[in-house]
C-alpha cells in the first residue's frame, strides 16, 4: 500500500510524496479536480466562473460520495511536489484487486515523471500482492489510453464512454 510511505524524485529532481487527504485540504482537491475539467468547462461560454466552479463542485462530491460507497476503505491521498499539492491519487483494494479510483495532476505536475512513477508503484504492489490492477479510463482520452498501454495496461471491457484497462503479470509477459 502507497500511503504516505511514497516519496521519490520526479525527473527535474523534485521531490515527490503522498499524504492522507484530510477535509480541510476539500478546497485543494476541488481545485486539482477542476483542473482536469478546464477544457472541457472552457467550451461551455454561457457559464460564469462562479457557475463552472458550482459544477466542478457538485462533480467532486458526487464522485467521491460514489467511491466512498463503493470502496470504505481506500485510501485518497494528496500528491505533494515539493510539499505543495501538486495532484491527487485514489486507491481502493480488496482480496482480487487493486483500483485505481483516480489520479490527477495539476498541469505544472504533468509530464514530470510524477504519474508513472505513483502507477508503476502500484504495479509493484499488485505484482507482489498476486492482484490486478484496474483503472477505468475515457475512451477519447486518447494521451491516457497510451500511457496507461506503455505501462502494460490492457482493455478488457468497454462500457461505451469508458474503458476498464487492466494490468496483471499475464500483461507483463
Amino acid at each position: 500500500m502507497l500511503g504516505g510511505g511514497v516519496d521519490f524524485e520526479a525527473r527535474d529532481g523534485r521531490r515527490v510524496a503522498l499524504r492522507a487527504a484530510e477535509p480541510e485540504d476539500y478546497e485543494e482537491l476541488l481545485r486539482i479536480y477542476a483542473s482536469t475539467r478546464a477544457a472541457e468547462l472552457a467550451q461551455v461560454t454561457w457559464w460564469d466562473d462562479a457557475q463552472k466552479l458550482a459544477f466542478c463542485r457538485a462533480q467532486y462530491d458526487a464522485q467521491k460520495s460514489e467511491y466512498e460507497a463503493r470502496y470504505p476503505g481506500a485510501e485518497y491521498d494528496l500528491i505533494l511536489l515539493e510539499g505543495r499539492p501538486a495532484g491527487r491519487l485514489w486507491v481502493g483494494r480488496d482480496a482480487e484487486e487493486i483500483r485505481l479510483l483516480d489520479i490527477a495532476l495539476l498541469p505544472e505536475a504533468q509530464g514530470q515523471g510524477v504519474g508513472a512513477a505513483l502507477v508503476g508503484a502500484l504495479i509493484e504492489e499488485a505484482r507482489a500482492s498476486g492482484r490486478k490492477l484496474r483503472h477505468m479510463v475515457f475512451m477519447l482520452n486518447e494521451g491516457a489510453l497510451r500511457f496507461y498501454e506503455r505501462l502494460g495496461f490492457r482493455v478488457f471491457e468497454d462500457l461505451g464512454g469508458y474503458l476498464h484497462m487492466e494490468w496483471s503479470a499475464e500483461n507483463d509477459k
